[in-house]
Order: C-alpha cells, then sequence, then structure tokens
C-alpha cells in the first residue's frame, strides 16, 4: 500500500514508518526542512520536505492511503486555542481535501483519549462517549474528530478515527512521565511525582504503531460511515503503580516520592477505555 503520511519525524511516527515499510508499505512523509526524527531510523521512507499547509497534490497522486499523525501542542504548556484549532483542525483538513481530489479514498486520523475530558472512576469509554475537552489541545483535537466525521459523511470516504490513549517508549519527549521516570531510576535519583491515583491505560509506542499499521489492512470499513476506535493496551492500572512497576524493572536505588507534586489543575483522574470500535451509519 502507498501511504502519505503526517507526523513522521514524531515520537509514534517514527515507530509507523518503521512497522510500516517492514510489512511491505510504501512511505511518503511530510517534515519540516532540517528536521530531524526523534530517533534514529533502521528505514527510511521517502521524505517530502515542507509545510502540512503546503500543495502536496503532485505527491498525493497514486496514493492509496492519508495516515495522519502530525499533532499540534501534545504537550503542556499547550499553545493558544486558535494555534491549535489552526494546526490540528485546519490544516489537516485542507491536507485532507488535496488528497480527496488527487483520489486518495482512504483516511486514517490519530486522535486523543483527552479529547473525552473528565469521566467517572472506573467507567469505561466507548469510542462513541460525547466529548467534554479541558484545554486547547484536547478541544482541538474534539474538533478535529467531528470536522474528519462531518467531512467523511459529506464526501463518502473511508476514515477509520483512532484515539490513542497513554503512550510511552522510546523516542519519547524528555519532559513526559516515562522518560522522566526512567531517567531518574537510572542516575539513582529521588522521584517526586504527584499521589498518581489517577487511572490509565498506558501503551508502548510499539503496540500504537502496529496497530495503526493493522488498520491499513482492515477490510471493515465503508465509505461515508466513519470508524471510531481506541488505540490502548486494554489494561487499566494508576500511575503510581505504572512507576513502581518499571521502578523495580530497573532497578532504582532511589525512592518514589508520591504526593510531592500537585495533580494539575485540569487533571483527569480515570481515561479506562471500551476496545469495542464504533461505526456512524
Amino acid at each position: 500500500m502507498r501511504i502519505f503520511l503526517t507526523g513522521g519525524t514524531g515520537f509514534i511516527g517514527n515507530h509507523f514508518i518503521e512497522q510500516a515499510i517492514d510489512a511491505g508499505h510504501e512511505v511518503r512523509a511530510i517534515r519540516r526542512k532540517d528536521s530531524q526524527t526523534r530517533r534514529t531510523l533502521k528505514v527510511q521512507p521517502q521524505w517530502l520536505s515542507g509545510e502540512l499547509t503546503d500543495d502536496w497534490r503532485e505527491h498525493l497522486q497514486g496514493q492509496d492511503v492519508l495516515v495522519h499523525l502530525a499533532a499540534h501542542s501534545a504537550n503542556p504548556p499547550y499553545d493558544t486555542l486558535a494555534s491549535c484549532l489552526q494546526w490540528n483542525v485546519l490544516a489537516p483538513l485542507q491536507l485532507a481535501e488535496q488528497a480527496r481530489k488527487a483520489g486518495v479514498k482512504r483516511f486514517v486520523v490519530a486522535g486523543s483519549c483527552f479529547e473525552y475530558g473528565q469521566q467517572k472512576a472506573s467507567i469505561e469509554i466507548s469510542a462513541a462517549q460525547p466529548l467534554a475537552p479541558n484545554n486547547a489541545y484536547a478541544t482541538s483535537k474534539a474538533a478535529a474528530s467531528q470536522t474528519f466525521i462531518g467531512w467523511t459523511l459529506e464526501h463518502r470516504v473511508c476514515l477509520q478515527l483512532m484515539r490513542i490513549f497513554h503512550v510511552y517508549g522510546e523516542g519519547e519527549p524528555e519532559g513526559r512521565f516515562w522518560p522522566a521516570l526512567r531517567r531518574a531510576a537510572l542516575s539513582g535519583a529521588d522521584f517526586p511525582m504527584s499521589p498518581g491515583e489517577q487511572i490509565r491505560d498506558f501503551v508502548k509506542v510499539e503496540e500504537v504503531a502496529r496497530q495503526f499499521v493493522e488498520a491499513l489492512n482492515d477490510t471493515d470499513v465503508s465509505p461515508g460511515e466513519p470508524k471510531l476506535s481506541h488505540v490502548a493496551s486494554g489494561h487499566a492500572q494508576s500511575l503510581l503503580a505504572f512507576a513502581h512497576e518499571w521502578w523495580k524493572y530497573w532497578g532504582a536505588t532511589g525512592q518514589l516520592r508520591p504526593g510531592m507534586l500537585p495533580y494539575r489543575r485540569d487533571e483527569i483522574m480515570s481515561l479506562v477505555p471500551q476496545m469495542r470500535p464504533h461505526v456512524i451509519r
């Protein structure tokens, strides 16, 4: 399959490129001029230098699927809502329109579990759950979901909207929880953290990439019937339990210090997914 990819230099995109090429797919990937991948790749796609908002029509000709993994301001501190809407909604929609007019009929779009916002503890979230985002990034991703669904219904193309839960692993931005935890563990330092009562579904980045590559072969996707699914492990645990698990794995000599840091102002305490997809008909 011939794949046109956004977000190829990013955390998940790096792993997706390797797995997609290993599976026999051809990958064309956008990257900004002089940008670097988060990891050294074992294989390389056909890189195309430019911005998401450039004219890609020539390069989209003959492609089978647009895989959109790029995300703007996915980690705090978040950019303004206006900027998030521009780069997470309007620019991807413009690219999707170019792709549709170039003959691409299949679209795989990454969403975020944070679109759901605050949920009741222990309640599993359906892919059909109403969205209630509570920050600029999550609001823009929720707006992108609704926009792509409406666009799919209008133009009768195939859409797989895949909301990613708590991904971690090699190539992850250093300021995030798992890399910071590893850095402290391997240096022998203590690790101050929040009380850690947040319930999450932690999924390895390799598994996230695998699920996106598998989605390319999903035959249960019809034009004008968006398919919504969750990218997760199916195993929920507290942030503190996750920290203890990895602290032990790394043989850390320092101490975990839960409760030393406060929760974020907009902290979501429970994000537990159902793994059943939802098709809009």
